[in-house]
């Protein structure tokens, strides 16, 4: 089951009142396991977002790569140095 944000803020609402009421919460809320469970979802979210960033930012950098390489091998002749001396004109 997938749970939506607005899910999620009632269930964590819910969790706090049942915290709340200490000793005189409902006999078997699992209410410490819920809060641990709401932890965990929020945990995971910021690490989804980190290796979304993470990937973001290889792109970026491969795309750069690529421009680089494209614009180094324009067909020119002239493009660098020829260490084995094959373009020289004799």
């Amino acid at each position: 089951m997938i749970l939506n944000a607005s899910q999620l803020n009632a269930i964590r609402q819910l969790n706090d009142e049942e915290l709340r009421k200490g000793q005189f919460a409902a006999y078997g809320y699992p209410a410490h396991t819920i809060r641990d469970m709401l932890h965990t979802i929020e945990a995971l979210k910021k690490e989804k977002k980190k290796w979304q960033r993470l990937a973001q930012d290889r792109g970026q950098t491969l795309q750069a790569v690529r421009d680089i390489i494209g614009s180094g091998s324009n067909g020119s002749t002239d493009s660098g140095p020829d260490p084995e001396g094959f373009n020289k004109a004799d």
